[in-house]
This record gives C-alpha cells, sequence and structure tokens, in this order.
C-alpha cells in the first residue's frame, strides 16, 4: 500500500503536469497587450475599448485560388483582446479539391465546424489508427491535441471551416514542410522515404520556405 508521502508526490506530479500542459489560467479579467512583442505587459483597463473585443478579419473567404487553400489564424497577435484568454481560432476556405495537408498543433486541441461544402476530414492516433469521414455543413470534428490532422474537399464547390483552439498559441507543423522544407540531412531522407536524389530535389525545391 502506498505510504503518505508517495501519494503526496504523486499529485503533485500530476498537478504539475496539468499546468505545464494547458494555458495560464488568467488573473485579470483581461490583458490587451501593449505591444504584440510583450504580452504581459497589460495596456491599462481605463484605455480599453471594445474594439480589442471585437474582429471581423474572416468575414471574407480567403484566396484560395493560388493553392487551393488559405488560412486565416486569429490570435492575440491579431485580436488584442485574445491575450491571456487560452483560445485562439482560424479560418479555413478550400477551392474545390483543395487540400489542409497533414500537419499538427503540439499546444492545442482543435474543434473544427463546416460552415459550407463537403469536407473529407480526419486524424491519426498513436496507434497510427485513422480516424476519417466526410463532414457536411454544420458538423463538427475534434483533433485531440498533437495529432497529425487533415481536411479535404470534396464536394462541388468551395467550402468553409471553422476552427477553434484551447490555447493561445496553438502552434502549426506541416508535416511536408517539416520534413522536406528543413535541414534534415538528404542521405535520411532518401533512406527514410525510398527517394532517390532527383525526387527528394523537387520535394525539397516545392516544400522550402520561400
Amino acid at each position: 500500500m502506498l505510504n503518505n508521502k508517495v501519494i503526496i508526490l504523486l499529485v503533485l506530479m500530476f498537478f504539475i503536469i496539468s499546468v505545464f500542459c494547458s494555458d495560464p489560467d488568467p488573473v485579470n479579467d483581461y490583458c490587451i497587450a501593449i505591444s504584440e512583442d510583450n504580452k504581459f505587459s497589460c495596456k491599462n483597463s481605463s484605455l480599453a475599448t471594445v474594439e480589442d473585443f471585437t474582429f471581423s478579419g474572416i468575414k471574407s473567404p480567403g484566396n484560395f485560388k493560388a493553392t487551393g487553400f488559405t488560412s486565416m489564424g486569429v490570435n492575440s497577435n491579431v485580436f488584442p483582446g485574445l491575450n491571456t484568454l487560452g483560445v485562439s481560432f482560424v479560418r479555413a476556405d478550400f477551392d474545390v479539391g483543395g487540400v489542409n495537408v497533414p500537419h499538427f498543433h503540439p499546444r492545442a486541441t482543435e474543434v473544427a465546424i463546416v460552415l459550407e461544402g463537403k469536407i473529407y476530414s480526419g486524424f491519426v492516433d498513436t496507434k497510427n489508427k485513422i480516424f476519417a469521414k466526410v463532414l457536411e455543413k454544420g458538423e463538427v470534428m475534434v483533433f485531440p491535441r498533437g495529432l497529425v490532422h487533415f481536411q479535404m474537399n470534396v464536394g462541388d464547390v468551395p467550402a468553409t471551416i471553422f476552427g477553434s483552439f484551447d490555447s493561445q498559441n496553438p502552434g502549426l507543423m506541416k508535416i511536408p514542410n517539416v520534413v522536406f522544407g528543413s535541414e534534415i540531412k538528404d542521405e535520411l531522407l532518401e533512406k527514410a522515404f525510398g527517394l532517390n536524389s532527383k525526387e527528394l530535389s523537387k520535394l525539397k525545391k516545392r516544400f522550402s520556405p520561400s
């Protein structure tokens, strides 16, 4: 049977892990950051206005014609009222056949609702099991924190989804860009994916940062 010291230690460890696995709770009603680079210094609350707590930047679709997909992330950098509240969101627009490539958010769970169109949507868990289906307007899917997920417009008209995150800064890592757009050695990538140097060069050119 566990003694009291071990129980106390386990409780403390659980508490510490819980704290570091989510955004900290705010200690004020709100904190409008003085600048984008300093989220810890707050504007005097007497100077806050309703404009600090409203955002109109995602009313219209983004320009997805060039690539078939576009997204607009909304965090405290563009919407000051979100600062310290532990939430953020995104609007994504898809042309017919448009794809949001496999990616993950290391610091947040995402809940996505289809506003328009039909979206093939899913994620893969750590046992390599896939959970995917076609979602239609008004349907919702959740992507657990840190798991790879994806979307594709399988309808015959443009589609839109709205995603919300339980973190002020969820992070975004697109698998193709992480693998082929970073400084991983060519030899490793060639062996890992069975590519020849010509094939790898094409992929690196496509996904390297512009």
